[in-house]
């Protein structure tokens, strides 16, 4: 790269002979003369007109796949929502707005309040776990205590098309903004990221069911191998509801099915 500035580098060209070069070096030496101590031309920051700054940047050109999720839990963290309400307390909190009274009735549907209201802390409990590909059984995923399946989970066949549902039962209060994120690696690059709202629930009896988009596996020989994963569920709060760390394959073609 040059670091020329202007087109007039050739000082002859500008008119410079042998007696204005002498004047620009008595110049010079007049004006380094002025310059206080610690102040000569090493201070990038504050480039002259035209110039160049050659401040170099102290932060890494890119950050790591653990790095970036350490920012990211720590800016949710950061998140303050303010105080939390039992759902009797959320009730009688705008009872005379008939607009929110309304929405908060649709909400929370045939809850007993009686029997969850004095409860701050919601609970989610997610059931169960299922992939769905057309044409196929659908592969239920048992979900271990431990959060940590042994073994590969589960084994899907490349290029094919496949829906991830599960349900999850709401306990105690209202759970705002459920999230779901799924962080994949393949031999400890991480190849694939994606997030979702779920959306804010009431607590009931019946277990809610949520079916995710459509996606395709990758296909070709460098996609077949054994990948490793973390899916998460949060809520609005960061709170953790469920954490699961598992691997899983990618092969020519699907299992044989048990009967």
């Amino acid at each position: 790269m040059s670091l020329e500035v202007g087109a007039g580098s050739n000082t002859e060209s500008m008119g410079f002979g042998e007696k204005n070069k002498e004047e620009v070096s008595e110049a010079e030496a007049e004006a380094a003369a002025k310059t206080p101590p610690g102040e000569e031309e090493h201070n990038f920051d504050e480039p002259k007109s035209g110039g160049i700054s050659r401040k170099m940047s102290e932060s890494p050109l890119y950050a790591t796949d653990q790095e970036e999720e350490d920012d990211e839990e720590s800016h949710e963290r950061k998140i303050e929502l303010g105080p939390q309400y039992t759902l009797k307390e959320q009730l009688e909190k705008d009872k005379d707005d008939e607009s929110l009274r309304r929405w908060k009735e649709q909400l929370l549907g045939a809850v007993d309040i009686e029997a969850v209201g004095e409860t701050l802390e919601p609970e989610v409990k997610i059931l169960s776990l299922e992939i769905k590909s057309p044409g196929r059984p659908d592969i239920v995923l048992s979900v271990p205590a431990s959060g940590k399946p042994k073994g590969s989970w589960f084994t899907l066949k490349e290029g094919s098309r496949y829906s991830l549902q599960f349900t999850f039962k709401v306990k105690n209060n209202i759970v705002s903004g459920l999230k779901y994120s799924n962080t994949v690696w393949k031999t400890g690059v991480k190849v694939d990221s994606s997030k979702e709202m779920i959306g804010t629930f009431s607590p009931q009896a019946e277990p809610y069911t949520h079916e995710m988009p459509e996606e395709t596996t990758p296909s070709g020989i460098f996609a077949r191998g054994s990948y490793s994963a973390k899916t998460k569920f949060v809520d609005d709060d960061n709170k953790r509801y469920l954490e699961i760390n598992y691997t899983f394959e990618i092969r020519k073609d699907w299992l044989p099915t048990q009967n």
